[in-house]
C-alpha cells in the first residue's frame, strides 16, 4: 500500500487566505515547515478509503521512521487474513486521532502488536481500569462475603479515583496518588466527625422549654442536619485490603497477557499492624474503671475472669457454646454452624467443616475459607459433659416445640432449631458481658483466651495452631506475643536461673547465712531458763 512523506506549512495567501501548500516560497529552507506522513490502509467494509496521517516532525528522517514503523505494523497481517488486517487498520486509525496531552499517542511497538494479534487481544490497550474491575469481579468464583469485599473495594475507593485510566498505562504514581488522596479524605472525615459531635454536645444541654432556647435548639439542629453525617475513617488494614485486591485484579490481567507490569506490586503503603492481644490485669481493670477506654482493640481474660464469666452464665441456653469457645476457640461462625453429625461427643471430638457467614444482614452456610479451617478438634471430658447437657436440653425444646420445631441439625440453634444469627450471637455476648460486670471483650476475644490458656500451660504453638486453623503458626506467635503474666514471670525466673553470677552467689549465700542466724537467735530466746 502507498505511504509517503512530504513537507508542509501552515502560511496562507495574504490576499485569498488559502493555504499556500507546497507553493510557499519557505519551503526552501529547510528550518521552514515540518514533514508529514502518510500511509494508505485496508478500505472499511463498506469500501471507503481511510489512511494514517501525521504531521509534525522536524526532520525527514523522524517522519520516515515513523512510516517504516506504520508500515511494519500494517504487514503483521498476512493477505489472505481479512480479520487480521480490518484489526490493524482500525487500531492505526484511533491511534491517528488519538491525542494524550497536546501529544500525539506513541505508535505501538510491533512486536508487543503481533503479540496480541496472535492471542487474539485487543491490539490497543484502550480497556480502562473500571471496565477490567467489572470483567475481573465477575469472573471471580469465591464465596458471596469475598464477593462483596471486593466489590466495597472496587466501587468506593478504586474506581472513583482510577477507573479512567487506561490499564495498560496505570503506573505506580497513579497508586501513590490514590492513597495520597484517601489519607487527605481521611483528615477531612476527622474534622468533619469532631465538628459534629461538638454541635451534638453543645445542642444536649439546651433546655427544650423558653422562646431563647428553642430558637438556639432549632438554629443548632438545622447545622447539625446541613452537616456531613458520621463517617468512618479507611484505616491501615482497609488500606491494604484495597492494594490487594488492585494487585490480584491486575495479576490476573497479566496472565491473561493484557498487560505486562502489576503497578499495585510496586506501591508503597503504611504497614497496617495488628493490635497484640493484653491481658486484662488488674492495674488495666482500675484503669478501664476510671476511664473507660480499653488498653487494646484486643483484649483477653485472666483464667479467673473466664470462670467468672462462665459461671455468671451458667444458666443460660447457650452456656455449652460459650464454654466451647472459651476452652477450644471456635470462630462465632464456626460454632453457630457446627452440626452435630460432624460432632462426635463418644471420640471426644468435632470436626469444623462448615460455618455461617453474613451476607449483608442475611446468613448463609459456608465451607471454612481455608484449608487450615477444616480441622479435628480434640474436646476434654468436662466440655464433652456439657455438650451432653446442652443435647438433652434441646432434645427436651424439640419435643416442646413439637411440629414447629425446624430440623436444621445444629449443636447450637435458637429455640425453634432454626439457624442463629452471627451478628445477633455477637449482640447477644456484648448484653452478658456487660451484666457480668467483668472488663469488656469481643466475642472473638474469647477465641483469643482460648489461645493464652493454651499457650500458657505449654502446649507446643503447632498443636494451639491447629486447633485455631491458623494457615501458619506466625499468626499464632504475632497475634499471642503476650500471654498471661504469670506465664512471662516464671520463663523470666528460669531463664535468670540458667547464668550463674558471682553477685548472686554471695547474695544467696548472705541470705542464706542471715536466715540461719536468724532461726538460731529464735531458737535461744525459746529455750527455758535455768
Amino acid at each position: 500500500m502507498k505511504g509517503s512523506t512530504h513537507r508542509r506549512c501552515y502560511c496562507r495567501d495574504p490576499h485569498t487566505g488559502k493555504p499556500l501548500g507546497k507553493n510557499c516560497p519557505k519551503l526552501t529552507s529547510r528550518k521552514h515547515g515540518s514533514y508529514s506522513i502518510r500511509q494508505e490502509l485496508p478500505p472499511r467494509e463498506d469500501g471507503t478509503r481511510r489512511s494514517f496521517s501525521r504531521a509534525g516532525y522536524d526532520t525527514l528522517k523522524a517522519a520516515q521512521t515513523d512510516l517504516d514503523h506504520v508500515r511494519a505494523l500494517v504487514g503483521l497481517a498476512e493477505r489472505d487474513d481479512p480479520e487480521g488486517m480490518e484489526l490493524l487498520a482500525a487500531m492505526l486509525e484511533e491511534i491517528g486521532n488519538e491525542e494524550i496531552g497536546n501529544e500525539k499517542a506513541p505508535l505501538p511497538q510491533v512486536e508487543e502488536t503481533r503479540r496480541r494479534l496472535n492471542a487474539g487481544q485487543d491490539l490497543i490497550g484502550s480497556l480502562t481500569v473500571a471496565e477490567w474491575l467489572d470483567r475481573w469481579l465477575a469472573g471471580k468464583r469465591i464465596r458471596k462475603s469475598g464477593i462483596s469485599r471486593y466489590e466495597t473495594d472496587i466501587r468506593v475507593h478504586l474506581k472513583p479515583h482510577i477507573g479512567h485510566r487506561r490499564l495498560d498505562r496505570l503506573r505506580v504514581s497513579h497508586l501513590s496518588d490514590m492513597f495520597t488522596a484517601i489519607t487527605d479524605a481521611n483528615a477531612e472525615i476527622l474534622e468533619q466527625n469532631t465538628q459534629r459531635r461538638a454541635a451534638i454536645d453543645e445542642l444536649a444541654p439546651i433546655p427544650w422549654k423558653g422562646v431563647e432556647h428553642r430558637t438556639r435548639r432549632k438554629t443548632l439542629k438545622a447545622a447539625i442536619d446541613a452537616m456531613p453525617p458520621f463517617r468512618r475513617v479507611t484505616g491501615p488494614a482497609t488500606r491494604q485490603h484495597v492494594k490487594a485486591t488492585l494487585r490480584a485484579a491486575l495479576n490476573d490481567a497479566i496472565g491473561q497477557q493484557i498487560i505486562t507490569f502489576n503497578p499495585a506490586a510496586h506501591v508503597e503503603i503504611d504497614p497496617a499492624r495488628k493490635p497484640k492481644a493484653l491481658v486484662w490485669t488488674d492495674e488495666r481493670v482500675a484503669l478501664w474503671e476510671q476511664t473507660g477506654e480499653k488498653p487494646s482493640p484486643v483484649m483477653v481474660w485472666t483464667p479467673q475472669q473466664t470462670g467468672a464469666f462462665l459461671d455468671s452464665v451458667a444458666e443460660h441456653r447457650l452456656y455449652a457454646m460459650w464454654h466451647l469457645i472459651a476452652f477450644r476457640g471456635l470462630r462465632r461462625g464456626e460454632a453457630c454452624g457446627q452440626p452435630w453429625s460432624e460432632t462426635n461427643l463418644d471420640a471426644h471430638s468435632l470436626t469444623v467443616a462448615s460455618q455461617l457467614v453474613q451476607d449483608g444482614w442475611g446468613v448463609e452456610s459456608s465451607e471454612p475459607k481455608t484449608d487450615s479451617g477444616f480441622r479435628v478438634i480434640a474436646l476434654d471430658d468436662d466440655t464433652v459433659n456439657v455438650l451432653k447437657e446442652h443435647r438433652e436440653r434441646q432434645d427436651a425444646g424439640r419435643e416442646e416445640w413439637g411440629s414447629a420445631w425446624v430440623e436444621t441439625g445444629m449443636v447450637f440453634a435458637q429455640e425453634d432449631g432454626t439457624w442463629l444469627h452471627p451478628g445477633k450471637v455477637t449482640d447477644l455476648f456484648e448484653r452478658l458481658v456487660a451484666a457480668s460486670g467483668l472488663p469488656p471483650i469481643r466475642l472473638h476475644d474469647l477465641r483469643h483466651g482460648a489461645a493464652t490458656l493454651m499457650l500458657a500451660v505449654g502446649i507446643d504453638v503447632k498443636i494451639v495452631s491447629d486447633t485455631l486453623g491458623h494457615s501458619d503458626t506466625r499468626i499464632t506467635r504475632d497475634t499471642y506475643q503476650s500471654v498471661l503474666p504469670q506465664v512471662g514471670k516464671n520463663a523470666a525466673e528460669a531463664t535468670a536461673k540458667l547464668v550463674p553470677l558471682q553477685r548472686k552467689t554471695a547474695a544467696e549465700q548472705a541470705r542464706k547465712a542471715a536466715k540461719k542466724a536468724k532461726a538460731k537467735k529464735k531458737r535461744k530466746q525459746g529455750k527455758p531458763q535455768k
